[in-house]
């Protein structure tokens, strides 16, 4: 009987606790295309978190932040375009739609994503993560810098376009480190 005892406390363990996410890269997202990506994929490099929308005024910031990809991208910097609906509905399409809009209208190739909320009681884990440190997305195009690491090193306002010199300065710095 006492070994039926031990044999079945052996087997009742504490419940595992769930760790929170320590970076970017403990996040799994889906693609644009729907399927599952870990942002672990992109350890070891430096990466700019975008939330974009296709009927904002910063809309054309799809055409710099293409130009800033395709000018850092071979020296380890990745862009991530996250769609949002969040502010006034001006990301209404579905994730085909939108796939479609940036590539036929901004030749969009760094990778883009699904939909998420970046703000609110259904913010993303993933935007509940970025804005830990520097405030959630006030609107389209807010910008996460994030480091190597994962860690977010900074963020930029929406009106911060592409080719900003502080935005320029902050990726070379990350991209040394």
């Amino acid at each position: 009987m006492l070994l039926v005892v031990l044999a079945l406390a052996a087997l009742v363990q504490e419940p595992a606790t769930v760790r929170p996410p320590q970076s970017l890269h403990d996040f799994t997202v889906n693609t644009i295309d729907l399927k599952p990506q870990s942002l672990a994929a992109y350890k070891g490099n430096v990466v700019l978190v975008v939330n974009t929308a296709s009927r904002c005024r910063y809309t054309p910031q799809y055409a710099g932040l293409e130009k800033l990809y395709l000018t850092y991208k071979d020296k380890g910097f990745v862009i991530l375009g996250f769609p949002s609906n969040d502010f006034f509905w001006q990301e209404p399409g579905s994730e085909a739609d939108i796939k479609k809009f940036c590539s036929l209208k901004y030749h969009v190739s760094f990778p883009m994503f699904a939909k998420v909320e970046v703000k609110g009681s259904g913010q993303a884990p993933l935007y509940r993560f970025l804005s830990a440190k520097f405030g959630r997305p006030r609107w389209n195009f807010h910008k996460y810098l994030v480091g190597k690491d994962g860690q977010v090193i900074r963020a930029f306002a929406p009106g911060v376009e592409p080719d900003d010199k502080d935005l320029r300065a902050a990726i070379e710095a990350a991209l040394r480190s």
